[in-house]
């Protein structure tokens, strides 16, 4: 019989307490664990032991574990199953802090939904200058159109709006945000943006891709408080969810200097794997002394960049090399000329950082590709471990480049479950087939990365391991999934989120599963993953969260 989970907080108490004690190693016992070899097999344990340093000694049946921590503090899990910390390889931990202080509007279901939940919040917020939030997705309003400026000056007209959309790539402002950031019908797109107009050219108040930056460059600045919330919110939401490590897809100077601060302190629950946002002022800064590869036991790294080549599929900013299936007169957006993409890209990499390029469409992945053929070579930087970002819809051609050019694809399996609602209508029948094309990648030998995109997903890694594996939503539709061909089975969605995620930040050798002498990050979750039925995964709850052998998390 499991103990309750009061029982379950006091042994972890206890543990904590010893840890500060004399004691030199702890035995975590009693456990129903799982992880993957240095082979990838899976293998089961009921022990494992933890030195004082945090790393793990053992890991086996008690005998074996106890034989070699012997006089170690005992925690007994009662059976609880036990896996290793998961990790996100694409996430927005900032970003994530932003939106859990600002208003959410991913559960908005229609447009009326979504304009009452701005005017509550207005209400609640009287003092507030600009109104912000994210998360909006005109695709779930069945409205046929996106928003405009005159939906929200129809709640607020007061005060200035901006609201992301759900995947970032677009932007929904009123008519006082407009004028905030001087655009008007005759203000001409950005270069890699578009400022959406109607029929007789009236912009509407939805801005693509680069054009966000009129805005968003008028914005009040970020103050440190505001960003130390943002982080210890984000943190604790990961925690929560059992993720102890996330490849954070894009900072600058401010960031890396309070991931460096939290690190000193202590205070990070998570280990961080940076990717420096573009290669201008702030990678110049930051990559004076070249990639830092660790920093504070681990905890930290920043050796990778983060590069984008095009937008969305949602708001058609992902760049296509035929037209869009449901708007034959558009291409979507490639953000760079390729002697542009490809100046940045080959900079990062004689530097020594591994890149890492957002690519969704699929004249976007042919893009990059193209640049990484011509620069793997000359560069010398194939031990870079360089990825793709997304890989989300890729030519039959280029998905075989992946490996051949020893490319990491990192996807997000709950970008499946969440655009199989418009994926299909914005590239049609033949196209589909290359996307989310997951089974395609294995099948040749591709290592895939998986993470969340949070905040544009949840940052739940069972939600992602549930996609990945029965490619339906949580309702359970469709009934057989959506594209059924291109799961994953259960082993190879938990290796994505443990040892292949580690590999693509250069971290397998001390993350992604429980072995002798790798940081003893795991988690303690409420049911047996590898024996529940597959359709509940994103059920599962986390009981315990810990990194470096100590609880960051308990369930209360």
């Amino acid at each position: 019989m499991h103990p309750t989970l009061k029982q379950c907080s006091m042994f972890v108490l206890a543990a904590l307490a010893g840890l500060s004690a004399a004691h030199a190693s702890t035995v975590i016992d009693n456990a129903n664990g799982y992880t993957l070899d240095s082979k990838g097999d899976l293998v089961q344990f009921t022990a494992l032991a933890i030195d004082d340093q945090g790393k793990i000694i053992a890991v086996g049946s008690a005998a074996e574990v106890n034989a070699k921590a012997p006089g170690a503090r005992r925690v007994d899990l009662g059976g609880r199953t036990v896996l290793p910390g998961l990790i996100d390889a694409h996430g927005h931990v900032f970003g994530l802090g932003q939106m859990l202080t600002q208003l959410d509007l991913s559960q908005a279901t229609s447009l009326e939904g979504a304009q009452k939940a701005i005017g509550d919040y207005a209400r609640a917020n009287p003092g507030q200058g600009w109104l912000r939030g994210r998360g909006w997705n005109q695709e779930n309003w069945k409205l046929g159109r996106f928003p405009t400026a005159a939906d929200v000056d129809a709640v607020v007209n007061d005060r200035p709006v901006w609201f992301e959309r759900v995947d970032g790539h677009a932007g929904w402002a009123n008519s006082r945000a407009l004028a905030a950031a001087g655009i008007t019908d005759k203000t001409p797109d950005p270069a890699g943006g578009k400022i959406m107009r109607d029929a007789n050219g009236k912009a509407t108040g939805v801005l693509v891709d680069a054009a966000q930056e009129l805005v968003t460059k008028v914005l009040p600045p970020q103050t440190e408080l505001e960003a130390r919330v943002a982080l210890d919110r984000a943190l604790a939401a990961m925690a929560k969810v059992g993720i102890t490590s996330t490849h954070d897809a894009g900072l600058g100077m401010s960031e890396d200097r309070l991931y460096r601060a939290y690190a000193d302190q202590g205070k990070l629950t998570a280990r961080i794997y940076g990717m420096i946002g573009g290669t201008e002022k702030d990678f110049d800064a930051l990559s004076k002394n070249g990639p830092l590869k660790t920093y504070g036991n681990d905890m930290y790294a920043l050796r990778a960049v983060k590069l984008y080549s095009d937008g969305a599929l949602g708001s058609r900013g992902a760049a296509l090399i035929k037209p869009y299936s449901d708007e034959p007169h558009s291409h979507g957006l490639l953000f760079y000329k390729l002697d542009q993409m490809d100046a940045m890209m080959k900079k990062a990499m004689t530097r020594g950082y591994q890149v890492n390029v957002h690519a969704i469409g699929d004249a976007g992945n042919h893009q990059i590709l193209d640049i990484y053929q011509k620069e793997l070579a000359a560069t010398k930087s194939a031990a870079q471990r360089h990825r793709i970002e997304h890989a989300q819809v890729v030519t039959q051609a280029d998905i075989g480049r992946f490996k051949t050019l020893g490319i990491i694809p990192s996807m997000q399996p709950t970008h499946a479950t969440s655009d199989k609602n418009m994926a299909e209508t914005r590239v049609g029948p033949e196209r589909i087939k290359g996307a989310y094309a997951w089974r395609t990648f294995l099948h040749q030998g591709s290592r895939i990365a998986c993470g969340s995109d949070f905040p544009v997903e949840s940052p739940n890694p069972f939600f992602g391991i549930h996609a990945a594996v029965t490619r339906m939503d949580h309702a359970g539709q469709p009934v057989a999934g959506w594209h059924p061909e291109q799961a994953m089975s259960l082993k190879e969605a938990f290796r994505c989120f443990t040892l292949d995620a580690a590999y693509a930040g250069h971290a397998e050798n001390s993350l992604g599963s429980l072995e002798p002498g790798k940081w003893a990050d795991f988690i303690v979750i409420d049911q047996d993953l590898f024996k529940m039925p597959t359709y509940d995964i994103h059920k599962v709850g986390v009981l315990q969260t810990w990194v470096g052998g100590k609880a960051v998390y308990q369930k209360q």
